[in-house]
């Protein structure tokens, strides 16, 4: 079985100028990127953010580590910009 694409993972995160201060985060909720990766950096299993979080998924927390990864090579991701009524 395979998992989802880069391209599919990275669709997961969004940035919105208006909400969480424009920081990539899991798309439809005010989780932090760097709060997903920072959780998995002090050793909380992805079973376990799951818990603290019953909304996201596990392809939201692969995506977030996605986008660190593509960060750490200095690459530009873009993230479309999420328009405001």
């Amino acid at each position: 079985m395979q998992g989802p694409t880069r391209e599919q993972l990275l669709d997961r995160i969004w940035i919105d100028s208006g909400r969480c201060g424009g920081k990539p985060c899991i798309r439809g909720h005010r989780l932090w990127v760097s709060l997903i990766l920072d959780l998995l950096a002090s050793g909380s299993s992805a079973q376990e953010i799951l818990a603290m979080y019953p909304g996201i998924e596990l392809a939201d927390i692969q995506a977030c580590i996605a986008y660190g990864s593509e960060m750490s090579r200095e690459r530009f991701v873009e993230i479309p910009m999420e328009a405001r009524p």
